[in-house]
C-alpha cells in the first residue's frame, strides 16, 4: 500500500454529482468537505452552505455563501425531545430534522490528518440493509441519532431531577471532573480540551472523594428516561432523583458512532481532535485500513490516540490522588486497572456463566439472540469486575471508576429503540446498576460518591423500505472509492 492523496477538485465533484443527485435523497441526507484549510462546505440535493473559521464569530463560524436551501439551518437540540415527539415525529426527512452544532461537527472531522475526501450523513430513515440492517441506526448528525442522555448525580451534584439543560458529549469529562475538584494545586481537570464545564451540573466543586461513570452504550435518551419515569429502571431513577438528568441530552460528536464517542465522552475532545476518527478509516500516510471498534482491535485500539492527549484517567489523578479504573472499555489510556489491559498480558478475565445461570438476563432474549446473549455476558463480568474491586478492604476504592455496557447498543440495534427487546434491554442493565450501586454503599462510601450515567449516541428507528447504497451508485458511475466506516469516502484510494 502507498500514501493516499487528497481527492483532486475533478474526482471531488463527480462524486457530488452522483451522491447530491435527486435519486439518492431517500439515503443521502447531506455530504460535506474541506476544499481548504478552514473552509467547510456542505451540500445537499436541494442546497448547500460554505463557512469558515471565524473567532470573532458567534459560535466560532462565519457562513460565506448559501446556495438554495442552507442544510445546516437548523441546529435546535431541543427538536424531538419527550418520546412521544419522538414518536410522532419518527423518520424526519432533512426538512424536518435538525443537526445541533453542525458547523463545529463537521469542521472537527477534517482537522484530523486522515480526514475522507467526503463525509457522507445518511438520512434518518436509511436502512442498512446492504451491510446486515438493523432496526436501530446511528452515525449521523441528526438530533435523534446523536442525543445521548446524561445524568450527575451524589456528592457536590445538584438535585434538580428532570432539568431543561442541554450540552455535549465533549463536556461530559470537564463537568464530572469539577465534582472531585477544581483544580488548585492539583492541576487542572479540564483536559486542555473542546469540551467545558455545564455549571448548571456542578452544585458544589471538590465535594466528591470518588467518581463512577458509566456508559449504556447506544441508548436512546428519550426512551431512557420514559421507562425511568415510569418505574421500569429505578436505579436510573434513583439517581435522577438525586441529581439532574439533561432532558435535551448530551449531542455526540461526528461521527455518531461507538468508539469515536467512547474517547471524546473519557477525553473531552472530538474525533477529528483524539485520534480517534471513527470505527474504521483509511491512515492516509501508509494507505492501509484502520479498525478499532471490533473485538480483534480494542485491546489495542488506543495506540490511534493523539500523542499528549490525556483521559479522565489522567485528569483525575491530577485533581486527587488514588488509582483509577477501566472496566470493559477500550479507551483506557491512563487507567491503573483495565480489562484491556490484562487481555493485553493474556490474563482475561473469567469466563461469565452460560444463559441459564446468567443473573439480570431476560430468558425471553438472551436465549434466542446471538447479540443479546454476548452482551448480557459482557455486562455481567463488567459487574463482577465492579464488584470485587469495591470489596477490596485495604485502601480506598478508586478515584475514578468507569465502567461500559454494551447490552443496550445491541438491543436497541436489533429490536430497533421502541421495541419489547430494547425496553429489556433498559430493565436488564438497570439491574446490573443497582448491583454496582450496592457495592458502593456496602463499602459505606455512598455520601463521598459522585455517579454519572451517560451513552455514546443515541439510537433512531430506521425504516426497512427505505435501503440502497451509494458506493453501488458511486461504482455505477464510475467512480473509484473505498468507503470506511460508511460514510467516511477516500476518492481515487483502492
Amino acid at each position: 500500500m502507498s500514501a493516499v492523496a487528497p481527492a483532486t477538485p475533478r474526482q471531488r465533484d463527480r462524486a457530488l454529482e452522483v451522491l447530491v443527485d435527486r435519486s439518492l435523497e431517500p439515503i443521502v441526507d447531506m455530504v460535506g468537505w474541506s476544499a481548504a484549510a478552514g473552509c467547510y462546505e456542505v451540500a445537499s440535493a436541494d442546497g448547500a452552505v460554505r463557512f469558515r473559521r471565524d473567532a470573532g464569530a458567534p459560535g466560532g463560524f462565519a457562513i460565506e455563501t448559501v446556495t438554495g436551501r442552507n442544510p445546516l439551518a437548523v441546529q435546535d437540540q431541543t427538536r424531538f425531545v419527550g418520546l412521544e415527539a419522538e414518536r410522532a415525529g419518527v423518520h424526519p426527512n432533512r426538512h424536518h430534522n435538525s443537526y445541533p452544532n453542525a458547523f463545529e461537527q463537521f469542521a472537527q472531522v477534517f482537522d484530523h490528518p486522515s480526514a475522507p475526501d467526503l463525509c457522507v450523513i445518511h438520512s434518518a430513515s436509511h436502512h442498512w440493509a446492504d451491510q446486515g440492517g438493523h432496526l436501530g441506526e446511528h452515525g449521523s448528525l441528526g438530533v435523534v441519532q446523536a442525543r445521548a442522555p446524561f445524568v450527575v448525580a451524589g456528592a457536590g451534584a445538584p438535585r434538580l431531577g428532570m432539568a431543561d439543560i442541554a450540552c455535549r458529549l465533549v463536556d461530559v469529562a470537564p463537568t464530572t471532573l469539577q465534582l472531585l475538584g477544581t483544580g488548585g494545586d492539583h492541576g487542572d481537570p479540564s483536559l486542555d480540551a473542546d469540551g467545558s464545564v455545564v455549571e448548571a451540573l456542578v452544585g458544589q466543586p471538590g465535594r466528591a472523594r470518588h467518581l463512577i461513570g458509566i456508559l449504556w452504550d447506544g441508548t436512546n435518551a428519550n426512551v431512557l428516561y420514559d421507562l425511568a419515569a415510569r418505574g421500569q429502571a429505578p436505579n436510573v431513577a434513583r439517581l435522577i432523583g438525586e441529581g439532574t438528568a439533561c432532558r435535551y441530552g448530551a449531542l455526540a460528536s461526528l461521527p455518531s458512532v461507538t468508539l469515536a464517542n467512547h474517547t471524546t465522552i473519557l477525553t473531552g475532545s472530538h474525533p477529528g481532535h483524539h485520534g480517534i476518527l471513527h470505527n474504521a478509516w483509511i491512515d492516509r500516510s501508509t494507505g492501509a485500513q484502520v479498525v478499532t471498534n471490533s473485538p480483534a482491535t480494542w485491546a489495542t485500539s488506543m495506540q490511534w490516540l493523539k500523542p499528549g492527549v490525556r483521559t479522565m484517567h489522567h485528569a483525575a489523578r491530577r485533581v486527587r490522588s488514588g488509582t483509577t479504573a477501566s472496566i470493559n472499555e477500550p479507551c483506557d489510556a491512563g487507567a491503573d486497572y483495565s480489562t484491556f489491559a490484562l487481555v493485553r498480558a493474556g490474563e482475561a478475565p473469567a469466563a461469565p456463566p452460560g444463559p441459564d445461570d446468567l443473573p439480570d438476563a431476560t430468558e425471553r432474549f438472551v436465549r434466542p439472540s446471538k447479540d443479546y446473549r454476548w452482551a448480557s455476558r459482557a455486562d455481567h463480568t463488567a459487574v463482577e469486575q465492579f464488584c470485587r474491586l469495591w470489596a477490596g478492604t485495604d485502601g480506598d476504592p478508586p478515584v475514578f471508576t468507569w465502567v461500559n455496557f454494551t447490552l443496550t447498543d445491541a438491543a436497541f440495534h436489533e429490536g430497533g429503540p421502541y421495541s419489547e427487546m430494547a425496553a429489556s434491554a433498559v430493565r436488564d442493565s438497570d439491574a446490573r446498576l443497582g448491583r454496582i450501586l450496592d457495592a458502593v454503599e456496602r463499602r459505606g462510601v455512598w455520601d463521598e460518591c459522585a455517579f454519572f450515567l451517560v451513552a455514546d449516541h443515541g439510537m433512531e428507528e430506521s425504516d426497512p423500505t427505505v435501503g440502497g447504497d451509494w458506493d453501488a451508485a458511486l461504482a455505477d458511475a464510475g467512480v473509484p472509492v473505498r468507503d470506511e466506516g460508511y460514510g467516511f469516502l477516500y476518492l481515487g484510494a483502492s
